[in-house]
């Protein structure tokens, strides 16, 4: 076979559906799920911290909307569906232990989402985004307890450079806050995010092992059930800490003072929970397209997009300090990626006979 007629694809089942494109509808598709999960996350955040700026108040609201439009994953999931050999539907775990699973991390994922809410409460987007960069940290290192990965010198730069960019923000007299925002209110919002991020990295690490242990495999269909039952459960607990929490009785009134308009009022929040949808169907589509390793690559990379889309769409202020810590996560983040492209390659250059474990999956 010619060099350029190599197999793109690295799911080797001759089933897959996307067996038989060519390449150009292949990196076409690629492409499409790479502005779907960039451009998702990206507007999702300008879009919640738009409700903050002009007059939207309900952390709980804005914790809910993460999640609603959940049901715009069945979309894909109606059309798009993983083959299953006789193997996988016998060894298919018992409903009540997927139940306890998807609840747990869906609980989880709904005390994450609440954290991120007040950490864009008291900061700027791209404040936020910056701190946000640090589940690279905390990934490295769940996954090197949790999951066994190794820790390279590659990994232990981008640790050391990110932790460093973080503290920068964390000491910066002259930050941008958000107006009313007091310096006490601020570093509540770095302490936040900061735990968000250090949350959200423990989510990850439990899904991986969810999948290795539980599931026992990670194909498309798998990853978009994991990723609609989680939601449909932390839609749940959102809504009830919505109403729990009395916040639900503010709604009306905060919709008649929102200074951009009742519509924009609503059109805010069903276009950030849209965005958020729109971000899980590209992360979820590049696991399927390409691979879970090159979708969480792209993830990363939209850590260092969302901070520059902020400051362009919603003129953030970008002083001396912010731009160093930029530079730093951005180098961060390519030596954390770097470090993916090599363990890829080498995984790519294993003898096949790996090919035949199936439940073993590749860390990203």
């Amino acid at each position: 076979m010619a060099d350029n007629q190599q197999p793109i694809l690295q799911k080797d089942d001759a089933q897959h559906p996307l067996a038989k494109l060519n390449r150009l509808h292949f990196w076409l598709l690629v492409a499409l799920n790479i502005v779907f999960l960039l451009v998702g996350q990206a507007a999702a955040v300008i879009l919640g911290r738009f409700y903050y700026e002009k007059g939207g108040n309900s952390k709980w609201i804005a914790t809910v909307v993460q999640t609603a439009a959940f049901p715009l994953l069945f979309i894909p999931y109606l059309f798009i569906s993983s083959p299953q050999t006789h193997s996988e539907v016998s060894n298919r775990p018992s409903i009540i232990t997927v139940s306890v699973v998807y609840f747990v991390i869906g609980v989880l994922v709904a005390g994450d989402n609440m954290l991120y809410s007040i950490g864009l409460l008291y900061l700027s987007a791209s404040t936020y985004s910056l701190i946000c960069a640090t589940q690279l940290v905390f990934s490295a290192v769940l996954s090197y307890f949790l999951n066994h990965q190794k820790f390279t010198a590659l990994i232990m730069n981008s640790v050391v450079v990110l932790s460093l960019s973080a503290s920068l923000l964390a000491v910066n007299e002259d930050s941008d806050k958000p107006s009313g925002v007091t310096k006490s209110k601020y570093v509540i919002g770095f302490l936040v995010t900061l735990a968000a991020s250090a949350m959200y990295a423990l989510l990850l690490s439990l899904m991986q092992l969810s999948f290795q242990k539980v599931l026992k495999k990670e194909t498309f269909s798998v990853v978009l059930e994991m990723q609609i039952y989680t939601a449909i459960v932390a839609t749940a607990v959102s809504t009830v800490g919505l109403f729990a929490s009395g916040e639900w009785k503010t709604l009306h009134g905060e919709m008649g003072s929102f200074t951009a308009g009742k519509l924009a009022y609503v059109m805010t929040l069903v276009w950030t929970a849209i965005a958020w949808q729109i971000c899980s169907v590209g992360v979820v589509g590049l696991v399927f397209v390409v691979s879970s390793l090159f979708s969480n690559v792209i993830s990363t990379l939209s850590l260092a997009f969302t901070p520059i889309a902020s400051v362009m769409i919603l003129h953030d202020k970008m002083n001396g300090v912010k731009a160093i810590a930029m530079l730093m996560a951005i180098w961060g983040f390519s030596t954390y990626i770097y470090q993916n492209y090599v363990d890829d390659l080498k995984a790519s250059k294993a003898p096949s006979a790996v090919d035949d474990t199936p439940n073993e999956s590749t860390s990203c």
